[in-house]
């Protein structure tokens, strides 16, 4: 392959090539990607079949093109860095199972510390000094009972969470494998792609965008089996890692604080809405020591997603004819189910024809399974 992307062992050099051109073709999310190649059985016959399928769903389509592809492998290849493919067993393990978990992440340092059991703290950026400290605290009484401590290395919670954890600690970046976001953490996210481990979803060269820390967000949820909450205001970033590693049938805790301060009612409302209280380092490992998935918080149920058993069989796809649903379809957002049951045809018929839809840019899909008109 050109610029030569690492991979693992059983995927062809041209094949891994296909993969990372399918996954930044336009209107190619992570959903559509796994259908695809259950459909097509490779990426290199997937991206033979874009064009006809953009036809099909009323557009010229041109897949990404491959000198586009050349400049980031060898950008992924400069920053010391390497990809890592949804079906590698050095994948982590739980994110793998997540709905929408990304195909491809480009990663720096060691992939063995996905392979501990992990848990996720979250919490606020203008966090109180008590906060801090009892994050630096908390991760490093849980990276020496041997978690690693997963977080998104902003100021505050997680910062103190990344260092408290050192080695044992995984960041997760909003922008490509090169950046550093926010500044005053560069040493510090350099330091974990030294000791520890650094993951990014988007390509090389990516700034950190306001649309890419919800995609970050589902990926500290999803690699771990819960998500510790320190502290956080109503309505934070941190609220929509619970809600997802909630949503994904994950533990979801928080640290309870006084009604006074701000920066703790979110917690509180965590912990009235089902999270489970905990006040020690102990609390958390007992109750994450042999994660069976079924969690004892009952934040968010977990979300039901239709599609997932379509995802792993591409006969069902191959098979199908698409489904008529456009005229289903509006700018809010419906869950793929319900297209199912109003549409009347089988669910691998509506699957098909939403995979045209999107890869013509007419539909864009939501969390939880939902669709709407683009």
């Amino acid at each position: 392959m050109t610029g030569g992307a690492e991979t693992a062992s059983a995927l062809s050099q041209e094949e891994a090539y296909a993969r990372i051109r399918l996954l930044r073709s336009p209107n190619i999310g992570p959903v559509t990607y796994t259908q695809l190649l259950a459909r097509f059985g490779s990426a290199v016959e997937a991206l033979d079949a874009l064009p006809e399928l953009g036809r099909k769903g009323g557009r010229t389509y041109a897949p990404a093109k491959p000198a586009q592809i050349d400049r980031e492998v060898a950008a992924t290849r400069q920053a010391g860095a390497k990809y890592v493919f949804h079906d590698s067993p050095d994948y982590p393990a739980l994110l793998r199972t997540y709905d929408s978990a990304p195909p491809i992440l480009t990663y720096r340092g060691d992939l063995a510390v996905a392979a501990r059991p992990c848990v996720a703290m979250v919490g606020a950026r203008n966090a109180s000094a008590v906060a801090v400290k009892l994050s630096r605290d908390f991760a490093a009484g849980l990276s020496s009972a041997g978690f690693a401590v997963v977080s998104g290395l902003a100021r505050g919670i997680d910062g103190a969470a990344h260092r408290g954890a050192l080695p044992a600690t995984i960041g997760v970046i909003a922008s490509g494998i090169e950046i550093s976001y926010p500044p005053q953490h560069a040493e510090l996210q350099e330091q974990i792609a030294q000791e520890g481990l650094l993951l990014a979803e988007q390509p090389p060269g990516t700034e950190p965008r306001g649309s890419h820390f919800p995609s970050r967000n589902r990926i500290i949820a999803g690699i771990a089996s819960g998500t510790l909450v320190v502290e956080a205001a109503p309505k934070s970033g941190s609220l929509i890692t619970a809600r997802l590693a909630g949503e994904a049938g994950r533990e979801v805790m928080a640290i309870p604080g006084s009604p006074l301060d701000a920066r703790s009612q979110g917690c509180n409302h965590l912990i009235r809405e089902g999270a489970v209280l905990v006040q020690s380092v102990e609390d958390v490992v007992e109750l994450l020591s042999g994660f069976d998935g079924v969690p004892l918080s009952s934040f968010r149920e977990a979300a039901a997603h239709y599609d997932a058993p379509l995802c792993a069989d591409g006969d069902e796809l191959a098979d199908a004819e698409p489904a008529n649903i456009a005229g289903l379809l509006t700018t809010a957002p419906i869950a793929v189910d319900e297209l199912i049951r109003q549409s009347g045809t089988s669910a691998a018929s509506v699957q098909l024809a939403l995979l045209e839809m999107e890869i013509a840019g007419q539909i864009t899909r939501h969390a939880a399974g939902k669709v709407s008109l683009a």
